[in-house]
């Protein structure tokens, strides 16, 4: 195993166990068993328990940038490209969940540095989400709305998800995020209801 596919494996197992337990529970010789190695050997490769919080932050977020920009030279229009990136995140509940939770749970145990990087990060994929929103509502695709506020539903119905979502049910990830766009983009009320609503306004 090379020296990054090590460290990919220590970060993939603390997610975990910090996801089976809690950040503050667990310990670097729970890691160091958990994979078994020895503990002087899960020191050469991080130093100690909150740098591998931060690595686990950072391969969260590099993950969700990354293919969204892997995504942009695709010619998709920008309410796709708003699909897929809400599919990302809850595809991750699937394939990531220990990352999922450590990163929407776990940033205020980050030291104060390693917390300002991971908070740019953050700041850069929401700025991501809320172009595209302000995009479609240029080209006329989405009525006028608050891009911001309408970038922070977009989060709000996908970053919580993992704390409902189970592997086990009959639906999957992409399917929640289709159904979640469809609600996002389309709405929930039926056309007859929109009929009779601007009916009374009209009366």
């Amino acid at each position: 195993m090379s020296s990054d596919e090590r460290q990919r494996e220590i970060v993939t197992v603390a997610a975990e166990l910090f996801d089976e337990s809690t950040f503050a529970n667990i310990t670097m010789d729970d890691i160091a068993k958990r994979i078994g190695i020895a503990k002087p050997t899960l020191y050469h490769y991080f130093s100690s328990k909150e740098q591998i919080l931060h690595a686990i932050h950072d391969e969260f977020i590099d993950l969700l940038i990354a293919q969204h920009r892997g995504r942009v030279d695709a010619w998709l229009r920008p309410e796709q490209l708003l699909l897929e990136a809400m599919a990302d995140i809850l595809e991750l509940m699937q394939t990531h969940r220990g990352h999922v939770r450590v990163f929407f749970e776990h940033h205020r145990e980050l030291a104060p540095d390693a917390r300002r990087t991971v908070r740019a990060k953050r700041d850069e994929y929401e700025a991501l989400i809320e172009e595209l929103i302000a995009e479609c509502v240029r080209r006329g695709t989405f009525r006028p709305v608050d891009s911001r506020l309408a970038a922070l539903a977009v989060f709000g119905m996908c970053n919580w998800a993992y704390q409902w979502y189970r592997a086990s049910g009959a639906v999957r990830p992409r399917e929640i995020a289709q159904t979640f766009w469809n609600y996002l983009v389309f709405g929930l009320a039926s056309t007859g209801f929109r009929t009779d609503s601007e009916a009374g306004r009209e009366a």
